[in-house]
């Protein structure tokens, strides 16, 4: 049975903190698509050259937003910046450490997109183990 796939994706502008008086902008992409239900995919369009992209469970994404959250390589929290709501996320790998600010509104309305495309608790559903299957035993 053939299912139905779908992507939610939205730019947004995030801030990497250099520090508590200096940050720089940095254009992201959150991508979020049925074919992998648990998952989301944050893309970093960096000035290298070459994108960076981190994947994490989208369930910490939708923690995060109302408190903080994870351990490890991705932590996730709520603030406020001046008059704006922001999401925090400090990510760490053996490249090193960021620490990047999100608007919060526009995470969560993309969020709710998400939670449209694919229910919370219907990611099983989503998969399509036999087709999977099929192509793996081929």
């Amino acid at each position: 049975m053939e299912r139905a796939t779908g992507v939610v994706e939205q730019e947004l502008e995030l801030n990497l903190v250099l520090s508590p008086e200096h940050s720089v902008p940095v254009p992201a992409r959150l991508s979020y698509g049925s074919h992998d239900p648990y998952a989301v995919h944050i893309t970093f369009h960096l000035d290298s050259g070459s994108p960076v992209t981190w994947v994490f469970a989208r369930e910490l994404l939708v923690e995060g937003t109302f408190r903080p959250c994870g351990q490890g390589d991705v932590r996730i929290w709520p603030t406020r910046s001046g008059r704006r709501s922001v999401l925090c996320l400090a990510l760490s790998s053996p490249a090193g450490d960021a620490l990047l600010e999100a608007p919060l509104p526009a995470v969560a309305a993309w969020l709710e997109r998400a939670h449209r495309l694919v229910p919370p608790g219907s990611e099983m559903a989503a998969l399509d183990m036999d087709g999977s299957l099929a192509e793996l035993l081929a």
